[in-house]
Formats: C-alpha cells, sequence, structure tokens
C-alpha cells in the first residue's frame, strides 16, 4: 500500500490543501492520503488554533467523496507537543509493509533542519516535496546534515495556490465571501459554527 500523509492546522482546510493532495496522489499513485491535522504545533505557537474537533470536522467535510482521502485522528486524539516524525512512527504501525509519503512544500523543507529528529522522518517516509515560488533551499547545509536526503525526496508540481488560512480567517472576520478558496462544505460549516469572528 502507498499512503501519503498530509500535515497540518486545517483552521480551516482550504482548496490550496486539495489541490497538494490530489496532486500527490495522481504522481505518487497513492492508494491513501491522510490528513493529519495537528494537535500541538512546537514551531507553530504564535495563535491560537480552533479545537481539534471543529478542525476534523472541517477535514471530513472538504474530503467527502475524494477517493482515498481519510482523515487521521492519531495527533488529535493524544496530547502533545506534537512531532511529525512521530506521527510517522505511528502510522507506520497501523500500516506495516506500507510506503510512506510526508507531502511538504518546499518551503517547509527549508526548515526541516529544525525538526525533531529529520533523520528519522527520511528512515520512515520519503518525502513528498511541492515547489514554491521563490524558496533558496541551503543545500549545503541540508547534505552536509542529511547526506541521503535528495534521494528520499520525489518532487510533485501542483498548480501554486496562494490560499492560505490566514486570508481566509482574516476574509471571515471582515464578513467578505471564501467562495474558492474553501470547499463549499466547509464554508457552510464555517458560517453555520460562526468561526473566525
Amino acid at each position: 500500500m502507498r499512503i501519503g500523509i498530509l500535515g497540518g492546522t486545517f483552521d480551516p482546510p482550504h482548496n490550496g490543501h486539495m489541490l497538494i493532495a490530489r496532486a500527490a496522489r495522481e504522481r505518487l499513485r497513492l492508494d491513501r492520503v491522510l490528513f493529519a491535522p495537528a494537535g500541538v504545533q512546537p514551531l507553530k505557537q504564535e495563535r491560537p488554533i480552533s479545537p481539534p474537533d471543529q478542525r476534523a470536522q472541517m477535514v471530513e467535510r472538504a474530503i467527502a467523496g475524494e477517493p482515498g482521502f481519510e482523515l487521521s485522528r492519531i495527533d488529535l486524539d493524544r496530547p502533545g507537543p506534537h512531532y511529525s516524525v512521530d506521527l510517522l512512527r505511528i502510522v507506520a504501525g497501523i500500516y506495516p509493509g506500507a510506503q510512506l509519503w510526508f507531502i511538504l512544500g518546499e518551503d517547509s523543507l527549508k526548515d526541516l533542519l529544525r525538526w525533531r529528529d529529520p533523520q528519522r522522518l527520511i528512515e520512515l517516509a520519503r518525502l513528498a516535496v511541492l515547489h514554491r515560488s521563490g524558496v533558496e533551499l541551503d543545500w549545503g547545509a541540508l547534505d552536509a546534515a542529511l547526506p541521503e536526503l535528495r534521494a528520499c525526496i520525489d518532487w510533485v508540481d501542483a498548480p501554486l495556490s496562494d490560499i492560505s488560512g490566514h486570508e481566509i480567517r482574516r476574509r471571515v472576520r471582515a464578513g467578505q465571501s471564501v467562495e474558492g478558496l474553501v470547499p463549499r462544505a466547509v464554508a457552510q460549516y464555517i458560517a453555520e459554527k460562526r468561526l473566525y469572528q
């Protein structure tokens, strides 16, 4: 089995996430893409995030009807802080023998050496990396710390999207439409629950 893991706060899940997941599924012929909302992200604690169950509900609505897309509650249902390497260890235990890809943008790859145990991370999974315009990678530092990193990367081309959760939350607060930025079912949920107001 070929499994991709897409992590993030998903606050809210938006059409950029969907483009990334579809591109990885097609390019890598993935049987499943697990959307794994983060509990507490050690590198992103600058703002409060929506409660875990609300983010899980939005992910479920966003991926409904998408072949092979599933919600993973691994990080939501255990105490934090949460590290990607721990998520991958747990997924590997649930799906023994599966080939795993951790899906991330080139901007996140740039920060890989700040992550918990990047060596173990690339032992557990290949990296499905999406090109990002304007990102300059320090290959000297990456190669020195992780000599086998390049061999663990599968580059994925996806339509560039500048959609961000920050912009969606700002638009909702301002009473502006988020049509075209999030799946319709997510927009309905945001309105029903009066999120980001």
